[in-house]
Order: C-alpha cells, then sequence, then structure tokens
C-alpha cells in the first residue's frame, strides 16, 4: 500500500511538472515578438534586408530608415525624473508629460492580434534599431520586419523583459488610431523619433539600456482596445 502511494505520488509530481512546462512554453509562444523577441538585440542597420512582409505582403525597406544618425539626447531635450509617458487604449492615443505639463500626443497603434498589457511598466531597453519576427504563416498573421526604428522595450514584474513589448516606429502600415500590432505600441516613424530621445534612459548610442542609476521613462498603459 505505502509502495502504491509513493508510485501515485511520483506520478502526480511528474504530471504537475509537465503541466506547469507546458504553461511556460505557451506563455512564452505569446511573446509580442514571438520568433525573435528580446534574443535578438542588434541595434544596427541590417543593410541585406531590403524587404519586409506584413498581413501576408512583401514590401520594401523605406530608404529613409538609414539616413538617420544617432542624436546626442541632450541636444534634444533635457533630463528629468518626472517624466511618463501613458499609453491610453480605448482611444488609441500616446500622452508623454514632464510633471503636470504634457509634452507630446500621438495617435498610436495597438495590439489587435495580441493583447497590449496594461499597467505601469519602465523602459529598459533603447534600441535604434532591432529585428521583430513573429506571428502564424498558415493564420495569416506572420511578420517580418527587419530594422524596426526607434525601440523602446518596457517590463514589469508580471510583465519580464522577455515578452519583447515595446513602443516603435512603423512603416508597413499608416493605419494609426486602430488596433494593428501583436501587442506592441506603433507609432509614426517621425513621432517616435521625438519619444526615442526625449524619454529615460539618455541615448547617446545604438543600444541603451536602464540602470538603477539611470531608469527609464516610467510606461502606463490604461483602457481597453477597440475589437476591430
Amino acid at each position: 500500500m505505502q509502495k502504491l502511494f509513493v508510485f501515485c505520488l511520483v506520478i502526480g509530481t511528474l504530471f504537475v511538472s509537465g503541466l506547469v512546462a507546458a504553461m511556460e512554453r505557451n506563455d512564452r509562444a505569446a511573446c509580442a515578438n514571438s520568433i525573435s523577441c528580446v534574443n535578438n538585440l542588434s541595434s544596427n542597420y541590417d543593410e541585406n534586408s531590403k524587404t519586409a512582409e506584413f498581413e501576408g505582403k512583401i514590401l520594401p525597406l523605406p530608404q529613409a530608415l538609414a539616413q538617420n544618425p544617432v542624436v546626442q539626447t541632450s541636444n534634444v531635450l533635457g533630463a528629468s525624473s518626472n517624466k511618463r509617458i501613458e499609453i491610453d487604449l480605448t482611444n488609441q492615443r500616446l500622452y508623454a508629460f514632464e510633471g503636470d505639463r504634457k509634452v507630446f500626443d500621438f495617435l498610436v497603434s495597438t495590439g489587435k492580434w495580441g493583447r497590449t498589457p496594461t499597467g505601469t511598466f519602465n523602459i529598459w531597453i533603447k534600441l535604434r534599431y532591432t529585428k521583430m519576427e513573429g506571428g502564424n504563416k498558415a493564420l495569416g498573421t506572420y511578420y517580418y520586419l527587419p530594422n524596426v526604428p526607434y525601440t523602446m522595450y518596457f517590463y514589469n514584474d508580471q510583465i519580464p523583459k522577455w515578452r519583447g513589448f515595446g513602443i516603435h516606429g512603423t512603416y508597413w502600415h499608416s493605419n494609426f488610431g486602430h488596433p494593428m500590432s501583436h501587442g506592441c505600441i506603433n507609432m509614426k516613424t517621425e513621432e517616435v523619433e521625438q519619444l526615442y530621445y526625449w524619454a529615460e534612459p539618455p541615448s547617446t548610442k545604438h543600444t541603451t539600456y536602464a540602470s538603477d542609476s539611470n531608469p527609464g521613462t516610467k510606461i502606463i498603459i490604461y483602457g481597453t482596445a477597440p475589437n476591430e
């Protein structure tokens, strides 16, 4: 009887462990940038990439993507610990504040094929360029997007860094004001460029990490995206 109990206990433990592992794999598969995610943090412009793929269409990469040099943040706007970014999913808008003063008010596109998380986050890395790839070809949601400009990945205790959620520029659609992403916040490239050099940590090179002494700007996401 005791041996049977031990056997059942071992089998039960293995079953639970397998179930937890499967859940973790499924959770990882839900990453906003599910193939390259944050495993690819190359921030240099990829000159060999000439096309992108989105919604089953092959798109040429705009030449203008490679023409903007890194700008010293201090030459754009000053650093401030009172900065915060708010993203209103309901109205598909992004607001940037310094204290009570609104600095930016931009139209954005948030999650359609994947939910944009809500809550309070912080930027943990800024990348001048990065590759994003994910979705599912069978479902028609696959995307391959090299040289995504001005990416700011964010995280909190519930949404870890490997989930790959971020704010970034967009060259593959212009349907801002409507959900169009797999969970990230899509912005017009000329507008996210302003936000990128305004937000902390200050950017003086292609890859900039936040740190305890130089934390990333707070991001607050709220509301419910339209079901379109």
